[in-house]
Formats: C-alpha cells, sequence, structure tokens
C-alpha cells in the first residue's frame, strides 16, 4: 500500500505565483479523481468477493441441514387448508371487535 504525504508543501504554496498554484490545484484533483476510481475499483471487488464467500456458507449451512428439517416445513397446500394468515399470529392475543375498528356509529 503506498503512502501518501499529506501535508501540503506551505513553503512552495505561499510563494507560488498563480500560474503555478493553478497547476498544483490541477494536479491534487486529478490524483483525487484517481484516487476515487480506485477506492471504487476496490470497493467493487470487495463486495464481489465478500459475496462469493456468503454463498459459499449458504451452501454449506445448507448442507449439513437434516433431511428432516426440510420435510417439515409446511406446503402452501396445507396453508390453504387452514386458511391462516400472517395476521393472525400478529393478533393471536387479542380480541376481535368489530365496532371498535370502525368509530362511532
Amino acid at each position: 500500500m503506498n503512502h501518501y504525504k499529506t501535508q501540503p508543501p506551505w513553503e512552495f504554496l505561499l510563494s507560488a505565483s498563480h500560474n503555478s498554484l493553478q497547476s498544483f490545484e490541477l494536479s491534487r484533483l486529478n490524483h483525487a479523481a484517481n484516487l476515487r476510481k480506485e477506492i471504487g475499483a476496490l470497493l467493487d471487488l470487495w463486495i464481489e468477493e465478500s459475496s462469493a464467500a456468503l454463498l459459499a456458507r449458504w451452501l454449506m449451512e445448507q448442507r449439513e441441514r437434516p433431511r428432516q428439517a426440510q420435510e417439515e416445513v409446511p406446503s402452501a397446500e396445507s396453508f390453504r387448508k387452514n386458511e391462516h394468515t400472517v395476521s393472525d399470529n400478529v393478533f393471536a392475543d387479542r380480541t376481535f371487535m368489530p365496532s371498535a375498528n370502525r368509530g362511532p356509529a
């Protein structure tokens, strides 16, 4: 990894002409843009590598799961037979009172 000098060359900057300062500014902006491109490429590579590792972890966990656990997962047909919804789980401990939800009559 390269280490860059973060302190500006104060003596040069304080004594430089307008054109030299413009040139210095442009060179620093160009360098900053190049660093940003490198960071973007590194982030893309990091995301790809991390996702590949997570995929491998998921596949290992799927192979370790017992077949029985996969067979116990209810099918779509069993949900249709029982006619349960997600809200049945959320509001299972509450008593349904239709008049309370409609406001004053």
